[in-house]
């Protein structure tokens, strides 16, 4: 951790613990660097992992004008010296003036998350070209109500929790068109399916059947 150099009265030195705290938190993948506007250098910074030190030049524009409207910038991408990239943000710190005066940026480390997502895609990723077994699948009404209602819920961008009654209505009307309803015990699955009783999947049923349908459904 570099030190501050400047005098423990320095305007930005209050700063300091807000940058060593969020640092601890992201430790060891956020780099937090405090630049000082009136000197145009580097402040104050925590685990430098792009190889700056105290005092080395800001590389900040000088003359860019900071309003008050400016408290916060970002998040923007960043690469790290090796490539890896970061995801920052920057806050600008101002005086009792309402000048500003500084620069606290957070440059966090998100190359290990890309990672661990490409790894996660790729596990749960359906295999390309490979079908199911027709012969594992073809007497399995329970899998393909499964099926159903997941393709119905994705073609709507819908969560099955947060369905209202008119939407239930209309996702057993289109269980009973596909014939859902033909397997044994099938309306007490579907109940379950969709976490209600069995007499009010056939209220539903009956609901559906006494609603004209939606052209666009």
């Amino acid at each position: 951790m570099s030190k501050v150099p400047f005098p423990a009265e320095h305007p930005l030195a209050c700063h300091v613990p807000t940058a060593e705290a969020v640092a601890a938190l992201l430790r060891p993948h956020a780099e937090v660097v405090i630049h000082d506007l009136g000197s145009g250098r580097i402040f104050h910074i925590v685990n430098a992992f792009s190889r700056r030190r105290v005092g080395d030049d800001a590389l900040v524009d000088q003359e860019e004008a900071f309003g008050p409207e400016d408290r916060v910038l970002g998040p923007y991408d960043k690469a790290a010296p090796d490539g890896r990239r970061l995801k920052s943000v920057t806050a600008v710190l101002y005086d009792a003036r309402r000048t500003a005066i500084g620069l606290l940026c957070i440059n966090l480390d998100v190359s290990p998350l890309e990672d661990v997502l490409q790894q996660v895609q790729a596990f749960i990723a359906p295999p390309g070209g490979i079908e199911r077994p027709e012969s594992l699948f073809r007497l399995d009404w329970r899998e393909r109500i499964n099926l159903f209602v997941r393709d119905h819920l994705q073609d709507r961008g819908r969560d099955l929790s947060a369905l209202d009654r008119g939407e239930r209505i209309e996702l057993v009307r289109a269980l009973a068109r596909s014939g859902a309803f033909e397997g044994p015990k099938a309306a007490d699955y579907v109940a379950g399916v969709l976490k209600v009783s069995r007499a009010s999947v056939y209220n539903y049923l009956n609901a559906a059947q006494a609603r004209p349908e939606d052209p666009e459904a």
